[in-house]
This record gives C-alpha cells, sequence and structure tokens, in this order.
C-alpha cells in the first residue's frame, strides 16, 4: 500500500478546489479521496467549511457542499483537540493549527497542515501550501 499522509485542509484549500477543477486545491482534495491523505478533523472544521461554502459569493450548489463535506466525513478521521492556544493571528484559524499540533504530539512526522495562506499561521516544516503537499507526496520536498 502506498504512504498514507495525514492533514489538516485548511478552509481556503476546500474553496480554492470548488472554485477551479483541475488546480492544485482539488489535486490535494482528490489525494483525500484516494486515501493518499487522510483528512484530519473536528466538528468545528466541518462547520467552518460548511459555513464558508455556503457564503452567498461563492454560489456553490447544496449538492457540491454536501459532496465535498462527505468525502471529510467519510475519508477524515476525527481527532479530539487536545492543544489549546490562547491567541492566533486569526481566531478563526486556531482550531487548524491547534488540531495539527494534537496529531504531531502522536505521529510527529506525518501530519501537516495545508493552506493557502501560510501567513496566517507560525512558520513551521509541517505548515505546506497544496503545491509543498504535492511535492511533498512526490517525494519531490
Amino acid at each position: 500500500m502506498a504512504k498514507q499522509y495525514y492533514a489538516v485542509i485548511d478552509t481556503n484549500v476546500v474553496v480554492s478546489a470548488l472554485l477551479k477543477e483541475d488546480s492544485v486545491p482539488s489535486m490535494v482534495i482528490d489525494l483525500c479521496k484516494n486515501k493518499t491523505i487522510i483528512p484530519l478533523i473536528t466538528n468545528e472544521i466541518i462547520d467552518e467549511y460548511r459555513e464558508v461554502l455556503s457564503r452567498n459569493g461563492f454560489n456553490f450548489t447544496q449538492e457540491k457542499i454536501n459532496s465535498m463535506i462527505e468525502t471529510f466525513r467519510s475519508q477524515g478521521i476525527e481527532i479530539k483537540n487536545e492543544f489549546e492556544i490562547d491567541s492566533f493571528i486569526d481566531p478563526d484559524d486556531a482550531i487548524f493549527y491547534e488540531i495539527v499540533m494534537t496529531a504531531k504530539n502522536k505521529e510527529p512526522d506525518s501530519s501537516y497542515l495545508v493552506t493557502g495562506n501560510k501567513r496566517h499561521f507560525p512558520v513551521k516544516p509541517f505548515v505546506v501550501t497544496p503545491r509543498e503537499m504535492l511535492e511533498i507526496i512526490n517525494g519531490e520536498k
């Protein structure tokens, strides 16, 4: 079996994947669908996805939103948050960092946070862009 990677997928990656098929973010979501990437989720993260994807500006159909949420629910692993952050640049991003840190405490070498906004997070080698995640999987990084 091919190597599996664990990743918290930031909402901006999910939005980008739905906005543009065949984009690098959509390739990351495809890797979640085929279990190369195992999404790390919480109810709070799923609620964030649903809330953002449902915003009027995006005009995603309910079918597309439900399909994306189902991908994360069916392919992901629910993680209990064990890492609290007192203050964070964007409080909505804190849960994503908290979950990757919880996972890293259990499996230090195999967990990533995939985001299109690295500047919103501490500079760490496990906080990667979608392209960097693909490079890691392809052995280029």
